[in-house]
């Protein structure tokens, strides 16, 4: 099976923490050249460090920006050379019921979820055409399917980005670019681990694993691993999408989400 990424260049958007650093890492260890992004200069540079300690043969450089933004994402672009492989992962939740989600919200999360991959697909994908291989990734989750009724409007933007990864890879049929998206169910990171302790009431000595079960328990009783998933079994899925092995794999949504959407197909 062939899974290497030597000589190609790598952006994972929201790679400072979470699933983006763990999927940073898993295209590095392949053999990519991974441009890792955060907000700030200083969240890249520390990601970047710990990345480098852990993996010191590993090549990585720093691309800092707000994605959220028209003008983040074309500062982003600008500095960066040709891109084979976009890993759309930026992203951002919050538990809210739906009679007190402002106008606001809606709006922030949209530009953070999905406007972010629009910009960085439409501005990158061309040249992955024009060379002949590339592969564009949208971490979505298994909320674009089933709904979470504590964030339907975090759930709205998964569904969104569902509709774009699919139609981007009809528009590039042919061209040896495969585009894909990657549902996740609860997963153990650092967003969700404050996600969880703010259900919990907010209580720092709560046994994290216990909680993550709970949660699965209560909220996703259709999973069938029955707990969190880590950032590495999501990672791994995005790293061999990602790969030569994965080139007939395209316009698909690809679970990871440990059973609990209850669909044969």
């Amino acid at each position: 099976m062939n899974l290497d990424l030597t000589g190609r260049r790598a952006l994972v958007t929201g790679s400072t923490g979470g699933i983006g650093y763990a999927i940073a890492e898993a295209l590095a260890e392949l053999g990519a050249t991974v441009a890792v992004n955060g907000r700030t200069p200083a969240r890249v540079e520390e990601a970047i460090g710990r990345l480098s300690g852990a993996m010191p043969a590993g090549r990585f450089e720093g691309a800092p920006g707000d994605v959220a933004t028209a003008e983040g994402a074309e500062a982003l672009v600008s500095g960066l050379g040709p891109v084979d492989i976009l890993v759309n992962n930026a992203g951002i939740f919050e538990p809210k019921p739906f009679f007190e989600i402002p106008d606001g919200d809606w709006q922030r999360l949209f530009d953070v979820n999905v406007m972010s991959g629009v910009r960085l697909s439409r501005a990158l994908t061309p040249g992955m055409v024009e060379r002949g291989w590339g592969r564009v990734v949208f971490i979505s989750s298994e909320s674009a399917v089933n709904i979470p009724l504590e964030m339907i409007h975090y759930g709205m933007t998964k569904t969104a980005q569902l509709a774009v990864a699919r139609g981007l890879a009809e528009t590039v049929a042919g061209s040896g670019v495969t585009v894909n998206s990657v549902l996740p169910g609860p997963t153990l990171s650092e967003g969700v681990e404050t996600f969880l302790r703010q259900m919990a009431g907010d209580r720092p000595d709560a046994d994290l694993e216990a909680l993550g079960k709970a949660f699965v328990a209560e909220h996703r009783p259709s999973s069938i691993i029955g707990r969190l998933a880590s950032v590495e079994e999501v990672a791994s899925l995005v790293a061999y999408v990602c790969s030569p092995a994965a080139s007939a794999t395209t316009g698909a949504a690809l679970r990871v989400e440990g059973g609990l959407l209850r669909s044969i197909i």
